[in-house]
């Protein structure tokens, strides 16, 4: 055999990866994983959906304290805001106390930023929207009810015995502004509390979305619609006269045998 024949021809022979070389290759496919599932959270939370967790009792019985839920953005900046939703908003501003800091750690802050936890900054509110940018809403009837535009609000969502007359009020909601409450009137700081500014009204570029869903906890797992009290197209005239007393408890006594 010539010296050529007996040497090894290794250039066709394939070279094997070394250990490291794959595991990089892994961490680095996983990274990327990674880094696009936060990515796509961050916009999903920025654009479409975020979480939040309810820190009161003043939607009660709706939604209760430590709830979760999320609200639609994608909703909201498409259709807008109308009566009867609930809304997750910002503090127009002397709603809340100064947020503390000090009870969210950072980690939280950053699962709370990516979406991967409910919202709980400590200056978002939630509330029923009942009026919305020129609707008349005065309080109250004799019987307690709310009327808007001319009609007697009828409410089987808020919660039994707290009432909703502990403010007397009669007010035309601002340009670009809703008129909130809570569905738990007795414990709830809402536009009734703040008349003496913008009449109450929480500007529409406060709203971070519609509550669509409450997600925790699992047996209570459902959708959070608009009650049909709202379905009433009469609602629409902005510019009805309001009834008188005795009308008023006519048609609040009419409206509430007829609830379910």
């Amino acid at each position: 055999m010539s010296s050529a024949e007996s040497q090894t021809d290794t250039s066709s022979t394939p070279k094997p990866k070394s250990e490291s070389g794959g595991v990089w290759s892994f961490i680095r496919e996983i990274a990327i994983v990674l880094v696009s599932a936060l990515i796509l959270s961050v916009v999903v939370r920025t654009f479409f959906i975020q979480a939040f967790y309810v820190p009161s009792e003043s939607m009660e019985n709706v939604l209760m304290p430590n709830d979760r839920i999320l609200a639609s953005k994608i909703t909201t900046a498409i259709t807008g805001v109308g009566r009867g939703e609930v809304v997750v908003f910002k503090d127009p501003g002397g709603w809340l106390p100064d947020p503390d800091p000090s009870g969210i750690g950072p980690v939280h802050k950053a699962l709370e930023f990516v979406g991967l936890l409910p919202s709980r900054s400590g200056d978002d509110l939630v509330k029923r929207v009942i009026g919305i940018s020129g609707d008349h809403v005065m309080c109250c009837t004799p019987t307690g009810k709310i009327v808007l535009n001319g009609v007697v609000l009828d409410e089987p969502f808020i919660k039994p015995g707290g009432g909703t007359d502990q403010i007397q009020f009669d007010v035309t909601v601002p340009a670009n502004n809703i008129f909130v409450m809570g569905d738990n009137r007795g414990a709830s700081a809402d536009s009734r509390f703040h008349l003496q500014n913008n009449s109450g009204g929480v500007p529409l570029d406060n709203v971070v979305g519609q509550v669509v869903i409450k997600v925790w906890p699992l047996n209570e797992w459902g959708t959070v619609g608009v009650p049909k009290t709202f379905e009433n197209p009469d609602l629409n005239n902005q510019s009805a006269p309001m009834p008188t007393p005795a009308t008023a408890q006519r048609e609040a006594g009419t409206a509430g045998s007829a609830s379910p």
